[in-house]
């Protein structure tokens, strides 16, 4: 049996090895990984997926962003270990997190992935026509999805991260220059 939970800090370094298993170590380059990088997800809004043991298998971030000035939301990634794919995992990830953001008044989400897929939930390529990435991106894969009727109708231009931003120590409290404490950081998300 497969239990979908918020997820808990002791699981990022479980996180980042899935990641890397289902994404490669690519996935670092994506533009949507430089809009989530030196960001705390939404709160709230990060998903674990686990088996009865407690192994981690799935996982999914929601992340806040402007789209146009509108506020609104960036959902990443969505992975699920590949021995347990094809068994509903990411779809109840999916409906956990769209169905909580919904219920904490969130108004749109934004994503960039494979729309047959991210259709079945309701996103769409149409209502991120007049949004841009900042960065390279394929304009067929950038999808979004309204919680609410007509929340991206004057959505136009650059998506940009907001939210809270990691927390770092000062270097001459640990020691450890300030640069490398936010890779730990970023890593351990």
């Amino acid at each position: 049996m497969i239990r979908i939970e918020l997820e808990a800090l002791a699981e990022a370094s479980a996180r980042e090895s899935l990641l890397d298993l289902a994404l490669g170590r690519k996935r670092r380059k994506k533009t949507s990984e430089r809009l989530r990088e030196g960001r705390l997800p939404a709160d709230g809004l990060s998903f674990s997926a686990k088996t009865g043991n407690g192994r981690l298998v799935g996982t999914l971030r929601l992340w806040h962003v402007s789209a146009g000035r509108q506020r609104a939301l960036l959902l990443g990634p969505l992975v699920v270990h590949p021995s347990y794919r094809n068994r509903g995992i990411g779809s109840a990830l999916m409906r956990t997190a769209l169905d909580r953001a919904a219920a904490l008044g969130h108004r749109a989400v934004l994503l960039v992935g494979d729309e047959p897929y991210y259709k079945r939930f309701g996103f769409t390529p149409q209502l991120s026509e007049e949004l841009r990435m900042p960065g390279p991106f394929e304009r067929g894969r950038f999808l979004a999805l309204e919680l609410v009727p007509k929340a991206l109708e004057n959505a136009h231009g650059l998506v940009v991260a907001t939210g809270k931003s990691l927390p770092t120590a000062p270097a001459a409290s640990t020691g450890i220059p300030a640069k490398i404490l936010t890779s730990r950081a970023r890593r351990a998300s």
